[in-house]
């Protein structure tokens, strides 16, 4: 007979991780979309839209590395903030 063992102590802090990481991330999006909002409406040149159109453009090249099998980056917990470094 097989004895089923319980694995719940090394499932807990992976999940309990998952939970943090979104719950920060849905914070980081909630600040972001405001600092995002202000900076659009400050925007008079229109160079925070060609700066968009750029990394679009990239992200799509980007995507198309990964379906050839090259590694892609990951933004991690505060990916959601690429976008300020427009703001230098």
């Amino acid at each position: 007979m097989q004895v089923l063992s319980f694995r719940g102590p090394q499932l807990f802090p992976a999940d309990a991780q998952a939970l943090l990481n979104g719950l920060a991330r849905a914070a980081s999006h909630l600040v972001a979309a405001r600092v995002e909002r202000i900076a659009n409406a400050c925007d008079v040149a229109g160079l925070l839209a060609a700066r968009r159109a750029r990394r679009v453009a990239g992200e799509e090249l980007f995507r198309a590395a990964g379906r050839e099998g090259r590694r892609l980056r990951r933004g991690g917990l505060f990916g959601c903030f690429h976008y300020l470094s427009e703001l230098s």
